[in-house]
């Protein structure tokens, strides 16, 4: 199935960040508000090795282009429900999700470095001003924008100063919200029948108080469905994804 036309946006910082991820190199991304920053590579040892920590650590599989994603659900212990509450999960609420690899099944050699007892980790973003970066990479691996021991970075200078010249950094200030509490993602487990469990606190919790029951029950109610884009081919035009 094509993939959506999006706008694309060259913010500043772009043809670094082009030529390190040409290069396999890391590369600081920003995120729509309240979300933090991100840091991707090409390779999970370029993500890990930029932020500090072993090299052969886990990291979560970026499945923006709908090809990956459509390529992995055969792969997925989940219902033909659950698939469908998991593309909502990663194209519309933007957490990070962990999926069940259904047993025995021949899963994509990509996701290998993703996988952790039996679940696979996913982010599915897919934010207008970045359309263009991403449709020239459309396998990425991704996490949170720190060096081990720090909190993600909220702005371009806060992840410019962390990160150094171990990662450019893509600035996308101007089109965040400033003054505005930020978070890196809510994580998220998903169970074969659909229902998800939390495994880490984030920006899309927070934003439903102080509980993240409040935030679960919320995600299974008829308004939060009826937000869900049509299908897994990905987000609807210039909304950010």
């Amino acid at each position: 199935m094509p993939e959506p036309d999006l706008p694309r946006s060259d913010l500043p910082g772009t043809v670094e960040v082009r030529r390190a991820l040409a290069a396999g190199r890391a590369a600081v991304l920003p995120n729509p508000s309240p979300l933090t920053y991100v840091v991707a590579a090409t390779t999970p040892y370029a993500v890990n090795t930029a932020k500090g920590r072993p090299a052969g650590q886990e990291v979560a599989a970026w499945v923006h282009a709908a090809a990956a994603w459509e390529g992995l659900a055969p792969a997925l212990d989940l219902t033909p429900a659950a698939i469908r509450s998991a593309t909502v999960l990663l194209r519309r609420e933007l957490v990070t999700l962990l999926v069940p690899l259904r047993e025995g099944a021949a899963a994509p050699d990509w996701i290998a470095p993703a996988v952790r007892d039996g679940h696979a980790l996913l982010f599915g973003a897919r934010w207008a001003p970045l359309a263009g970066l991403l449709a020239a990479h459309p396998r990425l691996y991704v996490s949170s924008a720190n060096r081990t021991g720090r909190p993600p970075a909220a702005t371009a200078a806060g992840a410019a100063a962390m990160f150094g010249e171990r990662a450019p950094v893509l600035d996308g200030d101007a089109l965040r919200e400033h003054g505005r509490p930020h978070a890196a993602t809510t994580m998220l487990r998903i169970a074969a029948d659909g229902r998800p469990a939390l495994v880490r606190r984030g920006a899309q919790d927070a934003a439903h108080g102080p509980d993240p029951a409040h935030y679960l029950r919320w995600l299974g109610t008829p308004s939060a469905a009826a937000a869900a884009p049509p299908g897994p081919a990905g987000p609807r035009r210039g909304v950010p994804e």
